[in-house]
């Protein structure tokens, strides 16, 4: 019996359909970070140097790129259920042509091809998730759904320095065949196949001038990192903003354009993008210097170092059973403010990280760090569809993990500029315990500035998904009816 048949007394439980969805995000979030600490044993299997493995990853990217703003149009007319299982497959199909590629070309055909997959995954996974459950369980939902997102990039490279010391480096792609074949079956027995509106023609002209001017940022971020590479980066960022131009101006003129822009009118949803986005460079800063300040300044092997920051990971998984209390009890807004500035501040405390600081204190610091900044997250992308109507959830979906997406690759590079910054100003060959303060402060500073744009949320934003009521003020009025009722009892 699948959900389409399934009783109105029997409805799916909301934690089932989280976790279903989230089990093909934890895939794509694992095989994402695990690939990096493979690529020097892979480059002496292909015969290639080491620098040439980028190309791999960049490859990914460039799907990424193309076709994740593409998803919510195809999701409406073929069916969610239909895409989002297609893309497991897709991804799946992949990671096997990877894992079997004799050289390096074809194993770059693979990647995109597997990027394909991993770009459908994530926003039609999302929109199954705000298809299938109330409004009312749709915080509890999301904080199950954002645990693969904020493990995955922490449990990465531990586990893919296992795999390459003690496996072949292949096995870090046929690990991802049982759980895509899991998720496959779940998906299949029990997620509807929900359909959109569809409007007009595909926008094929947006789809080439977003996907050129998405990939070459992507590029560009990711490329940020390597001071040799500062031509190149200047002109990807400058291709890739110039065709960003060129795609707001065919967005204005086009009646269904492949990303809509005027969903940034929405308050909630247009809030939540800007403040999402200045949060998550933080968050995509600190699985970058986090791990490389433990190994160079503070001595610790790849395995030591991913022993500390799994604490981050332990504190995501804590949070989902405080969230949707929390956000009852206080709503969006306000939980938005103060924990925004919590959880920034818990990454600044990073800065302070010395050789000499206990184990077990930079372990719980971290821990509240996740805790605090999942929290965030959930909040965020509940929020953001408060006012969504269900006609245009395909098309907002897909804008906002493009949006996500990016962020994360800008919150690397900022963290390489800020980081190389400060070498340059100390006149450092390499990175110093000092270096990496001034990187966690400036990326500690651009998320705080996001509360400018928090305090911008309604008081009311939310307060259907959450269950938030905001207590009336006691008036003269309310006071002399409550002093009449007790008379006349």
């Amino acid at each position: 019996m699948t959900a389409a048949t399934l009783p109105a007394s029997q409805p799916l439980n909301f934690r089932f359909i989280a976790l279903i969805v989230a089990s093909a995000m934890f895939m794509e979030q694992l095989d994402a970070t695990i690939l990096a600490t493979a690529l020097p044993t892979m480059a002496r299997d292909f015969g290639v140097a080491a620098p040439s493995m980028s190309i791999a990853l960049t490859s990914y990217l460039l799907s990424l790129a193309i076709f994740i703003p593409a998803s919510g149009k195809v999701a409406d007319k073929y069916g969610a259920r239909t895409v989002f299982a297609a893309a497991i497959a897709v991804f799946m199909l992949g990671s096997a042509l990877c894992a079997q590629a004799p050289n390096l070309p074809l194993f770059v055909l693979a990647r995109a091809f597997q990027g394909l997959g991993g770009a459908m995954m994530m926003p039609v996974g999302r929109l199954v998730l705000l298809r299938s459950v109330e409004r009312r369980d749709l915080v509890s939902a999301m904080s199950w759904l954002l645990v693969p997102a904020m493990i995955g990039p922490i449990v990465g490279p531990p586990v893919g320095g296992f795999i390459v010391t003690f496996l072949d480096w292949r096995w870090i792609f046929y690990i991802n065949i049982p759980i895509g074949l899991l998720g496959l079956g779940l998906v299949l027995r029990f997620i509807e196949n929900t359909h959109g509106d569809a409007v007009g023609p595909f926008d094929w002209s947006g789809m080439a001038l977003s996907g050129i001017a998405l990939g070459c940022l992507f590029f560009g971020f990711e490329l940020a990192s390597h001071p040799d590479l500062a031509p190149l980066v200047g002109l990807l960022l400058a291709v890739g903003f110039g065709f960003g131009l060129l795609y707001v101006r065919h967005a204005r003129r086009t009646a269904d354009p492949i990303m809509d822009l005027s969903l940034m009118r929405l308050p909630s949803f247009g809030t939540s993008v800007i403040a999402g986005s200045l949060t998550r460079i933080t968050q995509g800063a600190q699985p970058f210097l986090l791990p490389l300040m433990l190994q160079l300044d503070f001595g610790l092997t790849a395995a030591q170092s991913g022993g500390v920051v799994v604490a981050t990971a332990l504190g995501s998984m804590s949070m989902k059973a405080f969230a949707p209390g929390l956000l009852r009890r206080f709503g969006f807004r306000s939980s938005l403010i103060v924990n925004g500035v919590v959880a920034s501040c818990g990454y600044a405390c990073c800065a302070a990280f010395r050789p000499g600081l206990p184990f077990p204190a930079m372990f719980a610091i971290l821990m509240l760090c996740g805790f605090f900044m999942s929290f965030q997250f959930t909040a965020y992308n509940t929020v953001a569809y408060d006012a969504v109507p269900p006609a245009r959830m395909s098309s907002a979906t897909s804008f906002y993990t493009t949006f996500q997406q990016l962020m994360l690759s800008v919150g690397i590079c900022t963290a390489a500029l800020a980081l190389e910054g400060s070498m340059v100003l100390r006149d450092h060959a390499h990175p110093q315990l000092g270096d990496f303060s001034v990187a966690f402060l400036v990326v500690t500073g651009i998320s705080l500035s996001a509360t400018i744009w928090n305090l911008r949320f309604s008081p009311k934003a939310g307060a259907e998904i959450s269950g938030h009521r905001r207590p009336r003020p006691v008036t003269a009025a309310a006071l002399n009816d409550g002093y009449d009722r007790t008379e006349s009892a």
